[in-house]
Formats: structure tokens, C-alpha cells, sequence
């Protein structure tokens, strides 16, 4: 697989990608941000945000999972009050979560109870800390609101930011009530994404980018995803694989050989992140004790 990049080879970077992380000043002490807290940090998501904005080929949302497992995926969907409920008795049998998120199963930014459960858990929990994971549609009004409601660590996934290779990924986009598809989605998509990204970083909330690598449709651009968002001052980025499910269910997925080979030559970009575990929305606990199993579901959602 052949990545371009424009200055110089992986000899250049450090020599173990998968040790990366933030450090120094910019290190949070959460396992996804930083290498040095996976072996004593768990974190803890909440499942309340069951709708989506987008449609990306490769995702199902799944709730009433028993036995599934992978980002889009929970037992069920909490409502804020239930949501903080869990919270009170999770924290207190479970010294180690020191991060608590919400990852899902949808996209948190389309759903109004996320900002809800973020103002419970943040008066309740304050010295705890607070992230979110999102694709980016919704982020650029509601960075100041984020940052009010004590949110501390923000992961944005960008897997294009080539129109032409986001065409492949997205299969629609809804913005303000409007259905947007092909390449005009994967444009509006990543201005969304950059302008949401750079008023995150200016307001201080420690950012990193997820990006899946699809073989034989974004493989070629995720050089320019790296370029690009290490420009906007993003620190970390997370290379992970893709999860052959919906439309790319007949994608094989990229081996670990070459996520290590790809991880390298990003690196010289920013820093990768090389511990990624693909976490349900209801994940708990320490990131090493995550099992990965995918089937199980009895339900799907959809937007």
C-alpha cells in the first residue's frame, strides 16, 4: 500500500509509533490521550445519544446488544437521568475512572441529550474528566457550549478530506434539515469538521482525530487527513481499522502489519495513537480488559 507524503520517509519519525501520545504539558491522563494512563485509567461512556446526522457505509447502530461490541454499539440507550445514575453507582465500586464519555451510539452532536447529561454529570462530577467523540457536522456552533459544560478532551473522526475519496465513505449528510449526497456531502462534511476543529483547539479543548482506514477507498488520502489536521494544531491522531459491516461488510479489513507501516508515515505528520481498542458507547473500565466481539444484536438503529 503506498501513502504519499511530502517530506521525507518514515526513517524521519520516531521510532515506535505505537507508543505516541500527547506528553509534557499537554498530557490529560486520559488512556486515549495519553499512553501512560491505559494501565490505571478506565474510562466510562454513556449511551444517550441514539440518532445520527450522517450516514457513513460503513456503520450499523446497534442497541440491545448483548454480546456486540465496536463503536455504534450499546446494551441499550440511557436517558440523561438514567445516565447519571449509572454514573453514581459505576463510580463509586470503580476507583479507576477518572474520564467519563459519550461516544453514542449515534453521533452525540445530533442529540439534544448530550449537552443535558454533560451539565449533570459536570455539576456532580466536576473534578472528573469529561470527553466526546463526534464526527464534526454539528461541532463549529457548539464548541463555546462544550467548553461551558466542563468537556475537556473532544475526538473528531475525519476520514476524507478529499471530496472525491469522502463520496466513497459518506453515503448522505443532513444539515438543517436538507439531504446532501456524493461529493457536495464530503465537502460540507469536512468544512464542518475544519471549522469545528480549529474553535476547538483555539478554546483550548485537547483535540485528536480518529480516521478509519478503508482498504482501496481511503488508503490513498490519509496522508492528507494527518496534513491537513495537523495544520489546524490537532496533537493526536488515531488510525484504526475498518469493521467490515453495512455497505464495506465485503472490505477486508487492513492487517496489522500495515496499520504499522501506515502509523509510521503518518507520524512524521503528528503523533499516532496506537492503543485504540474500537470501544462501545457503553464502555467501562480500563482499556486493555475491552473484549472485542461483534455480533449479538437484536435491534438496529437508523437516522
Amino acid at each position: 500500500m503506498h501513502v504519499t507524503m511530502t517530506n521525507g520517509t518514515a526513517a524521519a519519525v520516531l521510532s515506535d509509533p505505537e507508543e505516541s501520545g500527547i506528553s509534557g504539558e499537554r498530557r490529560t491522563g486520559h488512556p486515549c490521550f495519553d499512553r501512560a494512563s491505559v494501565e490505571h485509567v478506565g474510562r466510562m461512556h454513556l449511551p444517550v445519544a441514539p440518532k445520527c446526522n450522517i450516514k457513513c457505509r460503513y456503520c450499523e447502530r446497534r442497541y440491545g446488544c448483548v454480546d456486540g461490541d465496536g463503536p455504534g454499539s450499546a446494551d441499550r440507550v440511557l436517558s440523561p437521568e438514567t445516565a447519571l445514575q449509572r454514573a453514581r453507582r459505576i463510580l463509586d465500586r470503580d476507583v479507576s475512572i477518572r474520564a467519563i464519555g459519550i461516544a453514542g451510539p449515534g453521533d452525540p452532536l445530533a442529540n439534544e441529550e448530550t449537552m443535558t447529561t454533560l451539565r449533570l454529570i459536570g455539576r456532580e462530577f466536576p473534578d472528573y474528566i469529561k470527553c466526546l467523540c463526534t464526527n464534526g457536522l454539528a461541532l463549529p456552533e457548539r464548541v463555546a457550549e462544550l467548553k461551558e459544560a466542563g468537556l475537556n478532551n473532544l475526538t473528531v473522526t475525519v476520514n476524507a478530506v478529499d471530496p472525491r475519496i469522502g463520496a466513497k465513505i459518506y453515503a448522505h449528510v443532513i444539515r438543517e434539515k436538507r439531504i446532501y449526497r456524493g461529493e457536495e456531502a464530503a465537502a460540507l462534511l469536512w468544512s464542518r469538521q475544519k471549522e469545528g476543529i480549529e474553535r476547538a483547539v483555539d478554546c483550548g479543548l485537547r483535540v485528536k482525530v480518529n480516521t478509519i482506514l478503508i482498504p482501496g477507498i481511503n488508503d490513498e488520502g490519509v496522508a492528507g487527513v494527518a496534513l491537513a489536521v495537523s495544520r489546524l494544531g490537532v496533537p493526536l491522531m488515531n488510525l484504526v481499522p475498518l469493521i467490515p459491516r453495512a455497505d464495506f461488510s465485503h472490505i477486508r479489513p487492513p492487517s496489522g502489519h500495515t496499520l504499522r507501516i501506515i502509523r509510521a508515515r503518518l507520524q512524521e505528520f503528528l503523533p499516532q495513537m496506537g492503543w485504540c481498542r474500537q470501544c462501545k458507547a457503553d464502555a467501562v473500565g480500563l482499556l486493555h480488559d475491552s473484549a472485542r466481539c461483534r455480533t449479538g444484536c437484536r435491534s438496529r438503529l437508523s437516522i
